[in-house]
């Protein structure tokens, strides 16, 4: 079986290794400490109490087998290894669309980092996909859901 590879930069690999540890560390003493005192209260087929912590050790249980998965499969990009004008996993890009010249800005990150409410997005997205190995001053098509869209890279960092 072929694994999955998650591409990352150290940074987001850094995070998942600190939420990880947080998991294992903390949250998992929590829910059992819940779990405790919810059987305290009786029969537990008719205690939510206790239906609701094994709810959430069970969530918490398969993060961490995910977030497991995804350290252990992790590609560590370094975007210094790439020209600086291109566009790759770990660069911020701010690109114009055209006409009318509305610019946007994104840093590139691989799947498991992704955060598009802070400006993160993944690898896999359309916009990325797009812009990946291009460089600044490429004109570039981007396929939308709502059609396509012209856009001209303006900087690369």
């Amino acid at each position: 079986m072929v694994e999955k590879i998650y591409p990352m930069t150290i940074e987001g690999k850094a995070k998942l290794e600190e939420e990880l540890e947080q998991l294992k560390t903390v949250k998992r003493r929590e829910i059992v400490e819940r779990i405790k005192i919810a059987r305290g209260f009786g029969d537990l087929s008719e205690n939510s109490e206790y239906e609701s912590a094994k709810d959430e050790q069970a969530f918490v249980e398969g993060r961490i087998t995910t977030l497991e998965n995804m350290i252990r499969f992790a590609q560590i990009i370094d975007s210094n290894d790439v020209a600086s004008d291109e566009v790759s996993i770990g660069k911020t890009v701010v690109f114009a669309e055209l006409p009318d010249g509305e610019e946007e800005e994104y840093t590139i990150v691989g799947s498991a980092e992704a955060d598009p409410f802070s400006g993160k997005i993944s690898n896999d997205s359309p916009i990325a996909k797009a812009l990946i190995g291009k460089h600044i001053k490429d004109e570039v098509s981007i396929a939308t859901p709502g059609g396509d869209m012209q856009v001209k890279i303006v900087k690369v960092y």
